[in-house]
């Protein structure tokens, strides 16, 4: 079974398909062809390639526009287009803007004045530009903002230009339960004490304390009203056992209730010895099969606490980082296959430099090789005003490291 066969992704190792996936050795290739790669990065600002909403595309895009020395024109053009399509090109512009990119600024300034979805720009923009690029649209906000449905709900920049936000409406705001000692808390979990619809507090709070063996019987009770899915929180309540869910999680994986099965299996991948690893290594190579592209970052991350041991899953670890459309799943590839079979990464983690992740390209900061294609990107990754504060600073910190070891 192909890729073709399954989603609409191009070849994985075409510059489109590369592309599409985020990948660093897409960004490299581009730079290489700039006019053949030019209709696959207005592409993916136009069309939206993230597997969902987890994945990040819009530095890695925005940098491509920049460093291929795109015009930005045809992302302006997409502020008229449809919502998806206006909100991708906000993301892509308000970075470029932040390059020195006068036609990115512009554009949005306008967009605020004239465009839509004004409010969604503006609050976009408060958050990452400088305060003098937009504190003096408050007339145009104030002016517009009667036409509005509903007022906004965000604190900046409307409380800035006087005009009232609302709290959305996200449900009722849970309870205070720190009270509570640990009995009373699994009294109201077991349905034991009035206002049992507080278990979903009762399980965030147990989650902050030491683990609750006595919190154990109860998980298979612990379910929503259909019976279908475990309660919110409760697999963050479990983890917090540790290694003392291991007795029932033996019970559990038989349990004809899938959720509690799983529930069960995680657990037991996550604290028994090499016993697990054929079990783990046929679960990735089932998830390879299917096409899971959530979920196997899980699988590999429990594979990683083995090292060599776990060599079986190589194969398997690899594909998924050079073929999965889902971005966020690849930094965890790339970390198991550096725990337990590190030979080979050099071009990996260098490659990830240019990944459109922020924990791919904080990998190859800290990991890629001392050459000096890689040291420059580096550089240029710790001067970048789109980069994240933490791939700046990692870059800062690898590049002094380096120049210390080089020191006489």
């Amino acid at each position: 079974m192909s890729d073709e066969d399954v989603m609409p992704y191009a070849r994985f190792d075409s510059v489109e398909g590369l592309l599409q996936r985020g990948r660093g050795l897409g960004a490299v290739r581009a730079l290489k062809g700039p006019l053949a790669a030019a209709p696959f990065v207005y592409d993916g600002i136009r069309r939206d390639w993230r597997w969902d909403g987890f994945d990040d595309r819009a530095r890695y895009l925005a940098g491509l526009v920049r460093d291929l020395g795109l015009s930005p024109a045809p992302v302006v053009e997409l502020l008229t287009g449809d919502e998806g399509q206006c909100r991708r090109a906000v993301d892509v512009l308000e970075l470029l803007a932040l390059d020195d990119c006068d036609e990115a600024r512009e554009a949005l300034r306008s967009h605020v004045r004239e465009g839509a979805l004004w409010v969604h720009v503006l609050e976009s923009v408060s958050g990452i530009w400088p305060l003098e690029w937009w504190e003096d649209l408050g007339e145009v906000a104030r002016a517009r903002i009667g036409g509005e449905p509903e007022p906004p709900w965000f604190t900046e920049p409307w409380t800035r230009f006087g005009i009232e936000v609302q709290r959305p409406d996200r449900g009722p705001i849970p309870r205070d339960l720190t009270g509570l000692a640990v009995g009373e808390l699994l009294d109201l979990l077991a349905g034991a004490r009035p206002g049992a619809s507080g278990k979903v507090e009762a399980l965030r709070e147990l989650s902050r304390r030491d683990p609750v063996e006595g919190l154990i019987p109860l998980v298979p009770s612990l379910v929503t009203p259909d019976g279908r899915r475990p309660l919110p929180l409760l697999r963050r309540a479990v983890d917090r056992l540790g290694a003392l869910a291991v007795p029932a999680a033996r019970r559990w994986v038989g349990d004809e209730r899938e959720w509690l099965a799983r529930l069960g299996s995680d657990v037991l991948a996550d604290h028994l010895g090499p016993e697990v690893i054929p079990a783990l290594v046929a679960e990735l190579a089932d998830q390879w099969r299917t096409r899971a592209w959530c979920g196997p970052d899980a699988t590999a991350k429990r594979l990683a606490r083995f090292g060599p041991a776990a060599a079986a899953a190589v194969a398997d670890l690899r594909r998924f980082w050079l073929r999965t459309p889902h971005s966020y799943e690849r930094a965890a590839y790339l970390e198991a296959l550096a725990a337990i079979d590190p030979g080979g990464l050099d071009h990996a983690h260098t490659e990830s430099l240019w990944d459109c992740e922020e924990r791919a390209r904080l990998l190859g900061v800290a990991h890629a090789p001392d050459h000096p294609e890689t040291l420059e990107r580096i550089a240029a990754l710790r001067d970048d005003p789109m980069e994240t504060p933490d791939v700046r600073a990692g870059a800062e910190a690898r590049l002094a490291t380096t120049t210390t070891a080089c020191s006489p």
